[in-house]
């Protein structure tokens, strides 16, 4: 079972579109249904990717990326990496792994990720 704050993984796209209304952009509740983000997707929505999804405005950009990691838990932008850079964060890692469908994706815990990283 996922833990409270895990629970965006489960959100359709409908979901994520009130939660983008909720961060003050109803205007773009359609990109995000349109193009089916969901809550497992959301670990890619980042400045890169949201033009592709219709959202141009910068400073809207910034602050729904900004959410996303805020919600997700992570504090690098991924675009924004070094290969010389020490490995990624456990929790940004596993929310990508978390972003495939499929038993094994829905079936893997956090700790089971952790373990399966440290052989």
């Amino acid at each position: 079972m996922l833990s409270g704050n895990m629970e965006f993984l489960q959100w359709d796209c409908h979901e994520v579109a009130r939660w983008i209304e909720s961060l003050g952009f109803p205007q773009y509740q359609a990109c995000f249904t349109e193009n089916f983000i969901t809550g497992r997707k959301l670990i890619y929505v980042n400045c890169t990717y949201l033009p592709r999804l219709g959202i141009t405005d910068f400073k809207d950009m910034q602050v729904i990326s900004a959410g996303v990691r805020e919600l997700l838990g992570i504090t690098e932008a991924p675009w924004s990496r070094s290969i010389a850079d020490p490995p990624r964060d456990s929790m940004g890692l596993f929310l990508e792994r978390k972003s495939r469908t499929g038993e094994r994706a829905d079936g893997l815990t956090f700790q089971q990720f952790l373990d399966g990283s440290r052989r």
